[in-house]
């Protein structure tokens, strides 16, 4: 193991000099970073517990380097740090130094539940990504994992711990990424985690995520105001050191015990004040703020009058969190005084309960301590939030809609309302009452019709401001109006919204797939009222589906065809002979198959290319597939059904849509000709192209397209080909006689819509 280390970025959770300076690795030495905080709060036999999951996890990683070129060790077991400053249990600690052995590594989550038991093996399976899935992008990818993840912290938040702690180490490390890929992560991080972060009242953190962020999006800012801010430290030393002594001679004056400091404030902070005032640095004078922090709730009411007494207090700029705390169980007194030369002086006055909570959050009090026979206020604040996160979740469609209700809800900034019976709602600001209907329960919100604001009716796009009087009035017959989604701010009325929208279009289109459907069975002569529930039923687990209205919406909505479905319903008749030609088979097109009528084996979503149902049928120019290939086939509403080969990159983007997909088959023994692209590499000769093209000729193939490609003074020419062969076995024959000509350097064929560039292109 390596001998030293260091700790980077410790000062974010411990000031210290011991355990700033203290070598990471080896992890289980006396004197290193882990061991000095684990021995802060653990028992030896439980650090002994710890000291087996960082071996275990060292062998994993073993040999194995961070794009930093550090130990890929030293990862968990930074993670490990930051969570042990937060005193976190023995399963969490576990959990972080395990957290990427499932993920990187071929240790299972079984091989981690028979060596740490089930609960640790709950947390890194939650945290663990989903990088083994093919996604149809990214943007999705990294929705699925925030599904994942809530999931997950719904039953322990401790997942979100663990996965916060290793964000914040990757953003501290993120110099050894590409510059695109930086920014892609710290604008994640932005807009998901430091939120996150944020609401659960983990502000060291959270402030330390945002700088981050802050850093790598906007570097040249982040410089200019970083250099701001130590040019004002000297000039503004004196006048911070006058303000901090009059507040503690105050306080002693007045017999109120307390502890008084200042701090300076966060960049991302400044920033944006900056921007969202368009005020320049030297007008923003409040860079540093001043806590103090006494023994109980009464003291805190104290102090602020002392305060009040030694400067005047800004009216506008006094919030009681104390009495309202914030949604993350954040409580404080904020005032804003005149100070010295007219100086803003921002000062938080909190006990010293308040203080841990306001410094560890959720992680002071976490919910999953089963001897708590109560939940604190703050333990039930979480789980309301996390309840109220996995009921976004179930109204949303698909993992993008969640992510952008799941940013929507993590606003930082709240407004206050109150209920007709006083009760306190916090809002993010710019809610509306639209907000405050679902907020209050999702039938109000659905059935809401008009709004008294303080006793005054109002429109229900009316912004919500603190101390308001709400009033929701309802509607027997109301239901929500898509006009709303255009000024909610709230991802749970945003998602209620959308769910009722979608849930009316699909019971619409039910009706519409409906008459579509038994308009088809009639055409094939066939009564709606034949169709049995045991025909519906097998036709709802041939297609994987749980309802018979799902197919009817499918079809409503154009993802099914009409015709299809019927032929299938038809063949589960068990028609015993084809009708004659004029009938059925007229309404196909002139041709009538076997197959539709329950002849074939085959499963019933299963198709032939031959047995399309009527649809017409064309082969994707875009990889021209012939039999012998994997075919897949799209439905275009606009050209009927389009065969693609399996590996088509025309259609990655769709692969994920089963809606639109049919699995087609080849017509064995087809006697038709299918284009295929060849690409051939030959010496460049006279009488080359001649000598290929009486090849293919004799290969028992035609020529429909060719293009040459040469250099000047090149030994080589490129000749391009289109031909036209029976299948997979018949294009293996003629490359290979194709081969066998001298000069002929290489054969390939290639994906492409024409010989020539295109094809060359798709090739690449």
């Amino acid at each position: 193991m390596p001998k030293t280390a260091t700790y980077q970025n410790a000062e974010l959770f411990k000031s210290g000099s011991a355990l700033a300076s203290a070598p990471l690795l080896p992890a289980d030495s006396e004197d290193s970073a882990l061991s000095l905080r684990l021995k802060e709060y653990l028992k030896p036999q439980d650090i002994a517990l710890v000291w087996e999951a960082y071996r275990y996890a060292y062998q994993a990683h073993e040999g194995v380097v961070r794009k930093t070129g550090e130990p890929y060790i030293t990862h968990p077991v930074t993670v490990a740090c930051v969570l042990a400053d937060l005193h976190l249990d023995i399963p969490t600690l576990l959990a972080a130094l395990l957290h990427d052995v499932v993920e990187d590594t071929d240790i299972t989550t079984q091989d981690i539940k028979e060596k740490f038991g089930q609960q640790v093996t709950e947390l890194v399976d939650g945290v663990t990504k989903l990088d083994k899935i093919e996604f149809q992008s990214a943007s999705v990818a990294q929705a699925e994992n925030f599904r994942k993840m809530l999931l997950a912290m719904s039953q322990d938040v401790r997942v979100i711990l663990v996965k916060l702690a290793d964000r914040l180490h990757n953003m501290q490390t993120l110099e050894a990424m590409r510059p695109e890929k930086q920014k892609l992560i710290a604008k994640e991080t932005l807009e998901i985690y430091a939120p996150i972060a944020n609401r659960l009242g983990l502000n060291d953190i959270y402030q330390a995520l945002e700088d981050l962020s802050f850093q790598y999006l906007y570097p040249m800012r982040f410089r200019a105001i970083s250099k701001a801010i130590l040019a004002a430290r000297g000039n503004r030393k004196e006048v911070v050191s006058k303000i901090l002594e009059s507040i503690k001679q105050q306080l002693i004056t007045l017999n109120i015990d307390a502890e008084v400091s200042g701090r300076e404030k966060h960049l991302y902070s400044i920033y944006k004040k900056m921007s969202g005032k368009t005020t320049a640095f030297s007008q923003i004078y409040d860079i540093y703020g001043f806590r103090v922090v006494v023994k109980d709730l009464p003291s805190c009411y104290l102090a602020l009058g002392a305060l009040h007494a030694l400067y005047k207090p800004i009216p506008s700029k006094f919030k009681d969190y104390i009495a309202i705390p914030k949604a993350n169980g954040y409580q404080s007194l904020h005032t804003t005084l005149f100070g010295p030369f007219g100086t803003p002086i921002e000062v938080q006055i909190r006990s010293t309960e308040m203080h841990n909570i306001a410094d560890a959050g959720v992680a002071a009090h976490w919910l999953y301590k089963a001897s708590d026979a109560q939940l604190t206020a703050l333990q039930q604040q979480t789980h309301q939030w996390l309840q109220r996160l996995l009921e976004i979740q179930s109204e949303s469609v698909d993992s993008l809609d969640f992510l952008e209700h799941l940013k929507i809800d993590l606003f930082p900034d709240e407004v206050y309302v109150f209920t007709p019976k006083g009760k306190i709602f916090a809002l993010p600001k710019g809610a509306t009452a639209v907000d405050f209907a679902y907020a209050v329960h999702s039938d109000i919100g659905n059935s809401c019709v008009a709004v008294r604001i303080n006793q005054e009716l109002a429109p229900l796009r009316t912004e919500l401001h603190n101390g308001d009087h709400v009033e929701i009035i309802t509607g027997s017959l109301a239901k929500p109006n898509p006009a709303w989604l255009n000024y909610v701010v709230t991802g749970r009325a945003r998602a209620h919204i959308r769910h009722f929208l979608k849930s009316q279009q699909s019971t619409e289109s039910a009706h519409l797939g409906e008459r579509m459907l038994n308009q088809a069975l009639r055409a094939l002569h066939v009564e709606p009222s034949q169709i049995t529930d045991d025909h519906w039923q097998k036709l709802m687990r041939d297609y994987g589906l749980k309802k018979k209205s799902q197919i009817l919406t499918e079809i409503g909505l154009g993802k099914r065809q009409n015709v299809m479905v019927a032929h299938q319903l038809l063949a589960m008749l068990g028609v015993p002979e084809a009708p004659e030609e004029g009938a059925i088979g007229k309404f196909l097109g002139g041709k009538f198959f076997d197959k539709i009528f329950g002849k074939s084996t085959k499963p019933l979503d299963t198709i032939t290319i031959r047995g399309s149902e009527g649809m017409a049928v064309q082969f994707a120019q875009c990889c021209r597939p012939i039999p012998g290939d994997p075919i897949l086939g799209f439905i275009n509403k606009d050209k009927g059904l389009v065969i693609h080969t399996h590996d088509c990159p025309a259609i990655g983007k769709f692969r994920l849509d089963p809606d639109k997909w049919l699995d087609v088959e080849w017509e064995p023994e087809s006697k038709r000709l299918y284009k295929t692209n060849l690409n051939l590499t030959v010496a460049n000769q006279p009488g080359m192209l001649a000598q290929i093209a009486a090849g293919i000729a004799d290969g028992g193939s035609n020529i429909d397209n060719v293009s040459v490609e040469e250099e000047d003074g090149s030994k080589y020419a490129n000749l391009y080909f289109t031909v036209q062969v029976k299948d997979r076995i018949h294009l293996a024959e003629l490359m290979r006689s194709l081969r066998k000509i001298p000069d002929v350097v290489r054969i390939n064929r290639t994906k492409g819509n024409a010989a020539g560039n295109g094809a060359k292109k798709s090739a690449q």
